[in-house]
């Protein structure tokens, strides 16, 4: 049975890019949209590596 880690990262990633794009129309910091995008995007490298086969690496 897999596990719900790969999902519950897809879900945070999605979430931070959503809030990202959310600062965005508000007119919020550039430094703080990239730290969201860049948490989004470890969150969901760290959702497809945890689905890659044992050994890939």
């Amino acid at each position: 049975m897999q596990s719900i880690l790969p999902i519950a990262l897809f879900a945070l990633g999605g979430v931070l890019l959503g809030g990202a794009w959310s600062m965005k129309q508000q007119g919020a910091s550039k430094v703080v949209m990239v730290g969201f995008v860049v948490l989004a995007a470890v969150a969901v490298l760290g959702g497809v590596v945890w689905l890659l086969p044992k050994g890939t690496f």
